[in-house]
């Protein structure tokens, strides 16, 4: 299941992201990915967790990105954890889109997903509502 950290631009999603991530290297038995939009917080994260900057991949748009992460998923079986940084600016205006299918396919392999976005929470549907925490 996917956990959203969204709400304005510097409100300090990143770096709730960044803790959570690292934390969960101490306790993870799984592979950890963190996915953004370039490595400006490579050294930020412990070793152990697997930077991926999606913009070496030439990832556009809400389909293309759900499928990056699905490609990301097939190919680690023992991924246990995806944290994903700047959701929306990745996967563009239907960014709600991924997001719902990338849902789906971290509840169907057991996956715990936590995303964030520089978004009004007054704006998104209401699927994605209910993935919003703190």
């Amino acid at each position: 299941m996917v956990q959203l950290l969204a709400g304005e631009k510097g409100s300090g999603k990143t770096k709730i992201l960044l803790e959570k991530a690292n934390s969960a290297a101490a306790v993870t038995d799984g592979n950890i990915v963190f996915l953004d939009q370039d490595n400006s917080h490579m050294y930020e994260l412990k070793n152990s967790i697997r930077l991926v900057n999606v913009s070496d991949y030439g990832v556009c748009g809400a389909d293309e990105f759900a499928g990056f992460v699905a490609g990301i998923i097939s190919a680690d079986h023992d991924l246990a954890e995806l944290y994903i940084d700047r959701f929306a600016r990745i996967a563009g205006p239907d960014f709600e889109k991924a997001l719902i299918k990338i849902n789906g396919l971290t509840e169907k392999y057991g996956i715990k997903c936590t995303a964030s976005a520089s978004v009004s929470r007054d704006t998104l549907c209401d699927e994605v509502k209910a993935m919003i925490i703190e």
